[in-house]
C-alpha cells in the first residue's frame, strides 16, 4: 500500500549510428569552427536607476519602515494599557469582595 510505485522503463531504441560511404580527402575535411556560448536575449526591459529615481525609493522604503513601525509600537501599546487596565480591576474588585466579606 505504501510502496513506491516507479514508471516503467523507456523501451525506445536507441538511434541508428550513420556510416559514413566513402573517406573524403584529408585536404577537403575542414575542422569545425569553435563553438562561442551565447547568453539568452531577455525580453524584459531593463531598468535603469537615475539618481532621482534611487532617492525617490530610499524614501519610499524609509516611509514603509517608519509606518510599519508606528503600527507595531501603537499596537504594543494597546496591549500594555489594556493590560494595566484589568490589572486595576482585578485590585478595585479584590478590594470591594474583601470589604463584602468584613461585612458579614
Amino acid at each position: 500500500m505504501f510502496t513506491p510505485k516507479y514508471p516503467t522503463q523507456d523501451t525506445a531504441q536507441p538511434p541508428a549510428t550513420v556510416q559514413p560511404q566513402t573517406a573524403a580527402p584529408a585536404s577537403a575535411v575542414q575542422a569545425p569552427a569553435p563553438v562561442v556560448p551565447t547568453a539568452p536575449v531577455s525580453n524584459r526591459p531593463t531598468i535603469q536607476l537615475t539618481p532621482g529615481s534611487t532617492l525617490a525609493l530610499v524614501a519610499g522604503g524609509g516611509a514603509v519602515v517608519l509606518v510599519v513601525g508606528a503600527v507595531l509600537v501603537s499596537m504594543l501599546l494597546a496591549v500594555a494599557i489594556t493590560g494595566v487596565s484589568v490589572a486595576v480591576v482585578a485590585v478595585v474588585l479584590r478590594s470591594l469582595v474583601k470589604d463584602l466579606q468584613k461585612g458579614r
